[in-house]
């Protein structure tokens, strides 16, 4: 069912065309979609079928695709990206999701490493594919999600509403490539990250039921981007698993006073996002009423002040997740779990997690070390198959019993796991090592620092030192910068250990940041080597 005046590329009851006869539905939809122009899309998980049946017959009869062929998928957060991601679930192809950032060049290397048989995106990226399709081999269909045509394109909407809506599920082992999703490493061109059915497929279970707490009565509304495997975790199938709602607010860039909006006009029940997003929210007026009763978050660490103030405005503490594109949620605070202030929570029931050496020995609580994921005698089936076409770089994951996820962290003796920071974001100065992310915290208690990013800088001295890029809010913005550096630096010495301030601080407008919300401190660390 549909409301609003968008012009949606699949037919709902308002185009005439005819959808089965709903049984009796539960009070909240299985989808519900708003924009910032007010229109609006509902479906049932009966509606949903429906679509999703006629998207497989397309995919698997206009376009001829077989089992495991990959299907590219470049879409904002529009209905249709939930309909792909169904239709490629019953016709047993590979869905290999991108976000709308992409340049030429990145779509390029992913059609031609990916050897993609088709293609799905809006007007706006659909110029670049042009430009490059030439040189994808693979690349034979193309769909236009738009109510518009375009020359070499089918267009989405015409072959939907052309296709019947019965469809038979393909079968599919547990072992079977479900998704693919590029992922950064420190160095060399992005890794195909590959699940399958089962690692995503039923390994979110844990996330839904466990962590996001989710049952058929709750909307969820996460903030994530399309291109990313949060998306799949808490917009797809932890949800969809559960029989809750997903909610999504279609918004070209991240709002405070929109999301807040948003939160106080409709029944969200739950509300995940990233520490960006309420270091943002907590700067704005808290006070209108919202029916959230459950508030998480992932992608970075969160300050403990940063949960201090949505915990005054709201009442609700927020939950925080680890995890990464290899794996379902490793680590979490669940509901029940007292929160430590400072620590991501405790192992999944997914997972026996352990901080161990660099020859995959377990370390005495209280030592850092790399958090590691035990994978023998028995590997998890919710971790990753392999990085696709790089058995190198998937070897490289794995020392002794365990898959190391790169980042390193200390278990206390109540078994909560503490960030000390990725394996390569620590900071090593005269001997010392430093974690970024106690030095944040410190920082953004101060009531100049709005946000910061702390990396490390070359020093002639120590090899290395801290560096802290910190946004100012906007009262402290006129003062004295000179002052103001000597002032922050004197505060971090006073909150933790006087070897970790930052010896440097350079004040900015913005933090570069992902599309999704995460500070690229990679991108700041490579400005301060000088490397490109």
């Amino acid at each position: 069912r549909s409301s609003g005046s968008r012009t949606f590329q699949v037919p709902v009851h308002s185009s005439g065309e005819l959808l089965p006869k709903s049984r009796e539905k539960a009070s909240n939809p299985a989808f519900w979609w708003v924009n910032d122009r007010k229109q609006e899309v509902r479906w049932s998980f009966e509606e949903l079928g429906f679509h999703s049946r006629r998207l497989a017959n397309v995919l698997s009869g206009a376009c001829g695709l077989n089992q495991q062929d990959r299907v590219f998928l470049v879409l904002p957060r529009v209905p249709e990206w939930w309909l792909v991601n169904v239709a490629c679930l019953r016709t047993g192809t590979v869905l290999l999701p991108g976000t709308s950032q992409l340049t030429a060049r990145d779509i390029l290397h992913r059609l031609q490493t990916s050897g993609a048989r088709c293609v799905i995106t809006d007007e706006s990226l659909a110029p670049l594919l042009d430009a490059v399709a030439s040189q994808c081999s693979s690349l034979q269909h193309k769909i236009l999600v738009s109510p518009t045509k375009r020359e070499g394109w089918k267009n989405f909407g015409d072959l939907v509403r052309n296709a019947s809506s019965d469809h038979e599920c393909v079968k599919t082992r547990s072992d079977d490539p479900m998704t693919i999703f590029f992922t950064s490493g420190t160095t060399g061109s992005p890794k195909m990250t590959q699940h399958s059915h089962s690692s995503y497929g039923i390994g979110l279970t844990v996330n839904g039921r466990y962590w996001l707490d989710l049952t058929e009565r709750d909307v969820l509304w996460n903030t994530s981007d399309t291109g990313w495997a949060k998306s799949a975790w808490s917009s797809v199938y932890a949800p969809w698993i559960q029989g809750a709602c997903v909610f999504i607010h279609h918004m070209p860039r991240f709002d405070s006073h929109t999301v807040l909006e948003t939160l106080s006009s409709y029944p969200i029940s739950t509300f995940c996002t990233a520490p960006t997003a309420y270091r943002m929210l907590v700067q704005e007026d808290m006070s209108r009423y919202f029916n959230l009763q459950h508030c998480l978050c992932a992608g970075e660490p969160i300050n403990p002040e940063v949960m201090g103030k949505w915990r005054n405005a709201t009442g609700l503490d927020i939950y925080e997740g680890y995890g990464q594109t290899e794996t379902v949620l490793i680590a979490g605070t669940f509901k029940g779990m007292k929160i430590k202030a400072g620590a991501f929570g405790k192992a999944s029931p997914e997972y026996d997690v352990q901080v161990v050496d660099e020859a995959g020995n377990v370390l005495p609580r209280g030592v850092e070390g790399n958090l590691g994921i035990r994978v023998k005698p028995h590997k998890p089936f919710s971790l990753f198959t392999e990085y696709t076409g790089d058995p190198d770089r998937t070897a490289e994951c794995y020392v002794g019993d365990f898959y190391l996820t790169g980042d390193r962290g200390v278990m206390d003796e109540d078994d909560y796991l503490w960030f000390v920071g990725r394996a390569d974001d620590v900071i090593l100065s005269a001997g010392y090592r430093i974690g970024p992310f106690e030095v944040e915290n410190a920082l953004i208690e101060h009531q100049a620092v709005a946000e910061s990013a702390v990396v490390s800088s070359p020093d002639p001295i120590r090899g290395e030192v801290v560096k802290a890029f910190v946004v100012l809010t906007a009262e402290y913005k006129s003062q004295d910068q000179d002052q103001l550096k000597k002032e922050l630096q004197t505060y971090v010495k006073k909150v933790t250990a006087p070897y970790k301030y930052p010896r440097k601080i350079e004040f900015v407008e913005q933090l570069p940041k992902t599309v999704s919300g995460k500070i690229r401190r990679v991108e700041l660390r490579n400005k301060e080597w000088g490397r490109s």
